[in-house]
């Protein structure tokens, strides 16, 4: 196996972006990245060693100001591992997607924790407030080509699988564990905490 090891080598294959590519991305906020944002209702945080999917009525993403944006963290299994990164590590990207369109957007920048009520409160949704928000400092912002997801056929419903190719989660959870026996007792318990009614 032969490895790329240095910057000049990777050069070598790709040579450096040309054109709009070259000269798109952005230090803050402007009129379309806002515009995505206040649509989004599903993008994915990554932080050193993990990447977590967020979602949420569109606008969850709450624009602070041209350089700031709030993330509010809601009810889930409490591994927290993206916050538990962030503690470490306060870089994060965000990746952005609004369904049905093919771009998508890109949002890098430095996180904190926080549990400030001036934040947390206009996130509340059924009047449930979230616990703590990732208050997310921009360096870098800019609109991401087309190509991934039409190469995916994301949005084509043509391309969806079929429900029966893939076992259900309960099934896949208990073969994880070691508890296959238990799939069925996993599934309703699945069922029961992940519908529209107990989200928040």
């Amino acid at each position: 196996m032969k490895r790329i090891e240095s910057a000049e080598a990777l050069r070598a294959i790709y040579p450096p972006p040309q054109g709009p590519s070259a000269k798109k991305v952005m230090g803050s906020l402007e009129k379309h990245s806002r515009r995505f944002l206040e649509l989004c209702p599903f993008l994915v945080l990554a932080t050193a060693g993990d990447a977590s999917p967020k979602g949420d009525p569109p606008g969850f993403v709450r624009v602070i100001d041209d350089k700031t944006i709030f993330l509010p963290d809601r009810v889930g299994n409490n591994r927290v591992d993206s916050m538990l990164n962030v503690l470490d590590d306060p870089r994060v990207g965000l990746l952005c997607f609004l369904p049905g369109l093919n771009e998508t957007l890109r949002i890098n920048g430095r996180a904190e924790i926080t549990t400030d009520p001036a934040l947390l409160e206009p996130s509340a949704v059924r009047g449930k407030v979230p616990k703590t928000g990732l208050l997310i400092h921009i360096d870098e912002v800019f609109i991401h080509c087309a190509n991934a997801i039409l190469r995916a056929h994301l949005w084509d419903p043509g391309h969806h699988i079929d429900r029966e190719d893939f076992p259900p989660i309960g099934q896949v959870y208990a073969d994880h564990m070691g508890r296959s026996e238990e799939a069925a007792a996993i599934e309703k318990g699945y069922a029961e905490t992940h519908n529209d009614e107990v989200l928040y």
